[in-house]
């Protein structure tokens, strides 16, 4: 018993640490999955992210709290860890590590193809919004966000002040969205011409989701996953740039 006091006292005074420890076990074991049991056809990250919903739901429901497994003592740095700070943070890395120079190669099909994604992933999301009843202008703009990626979701829902139910709905949303990129890619690549670094890059500007368009690639043909995913990481850059800005100022004034 002494043993155990110890270990639950270094995991809750060193929480960030233990949090990342479990992030990457869970990271690592989703990534096993998908090789052993999908062949690659689901991406390890979609995994994870099912796995992280599981568990912030059984987190809910054991402690009664609001943060989900964050809310389980050694566990509590997970909530710092998925934090505002170093979600941005990550989204900052990730925007840095694209070359505008390679962008630009995409020419004029790559930027249209980003410009008609993201605003019509805003639109089709806020459409379905409005239909199961939501009116005002920011859970409409942040469910739009989570049609766009589940990163522009909380993103945009965030900058507005949206209510963490509608923010967690967006991440449903673009959850759903980025599994369903991943598993059907392959089965219709044939048939819209994805076979070239061209086409790749008006495909990872249209569907925006990085994770999904990679997974979706690298089943398909591993060569195209660097073109997909560089313009699919552009997509939500641009996306947490116009979501709490332009998009939610038309769809205010549309409501």
């Amino acid at each position: 018993m002494d043993l155990l006091n110890t270990i639950h006292v270094v995991l809750l005074k060193y929480s960030l640490v233990t949090a990342f420890a479990v992030i990457g076990g869970t990271v690592w074991c989703s990534y096993l999955v998908a090789d052993r049991l999908t062949r690659g056809r689901l991406h390890g990250s979609a995994i994870a992210i099912l796995i992280g919903l599981l568990l912030a739901y059984l987190g809910g429901i054991l402690t009664g709290g609001e943060k989900g497994i964050s809310d389980i003592g050694v566990l509590s740095g997970i909530g710092v860890m998925g934090g505002a700070m170093l979600r941005d943070l990550a989204i900052v890395a990730t925007a840095f590590g694209v070359r505008m120079e390679e962008f630009r190669r995409s020419g004029l099909g790559g930027i249209v193809s980003l410009l008609v994604g993201v605003l019509l992933a805003f639109m089709v999301g806020a459409g379905v919004a409005y239909g199961f009843g939501y009116r005002d202008a920011v859970s409409l703009t942040t469910i739009g966000g989570g049609a766009a990626t589940y990163i522009v979701g909380p993103v945009t829902g965030n900058a507005l002040g949206a209510s963490s139910d509608v923010i967690a709905l967006s991440v449903a949303i673009g959850l759903i969205k980025s599994i369903l990129v991943m598993t059907t890619t392959p089965l219709i690549a044939k048939w819209i011409g994805l076979n070239n670094a061209h086409s790749a890059l008006i495909f990872g500007g249209l569907m925006g989701t990085t994770s999904g368009v990679a997974g979706g690639l690298a089943a398909t043909d591993p060569q195209l996953v660097p073109y997909g995913a560089m313009t699919a990481t552009f997509y939500t850059g641009l996306g947490c740039l116009l979501g709490p800005s332009v998009v939610y100022l038309v769809i205010q004034a549309m409501v």
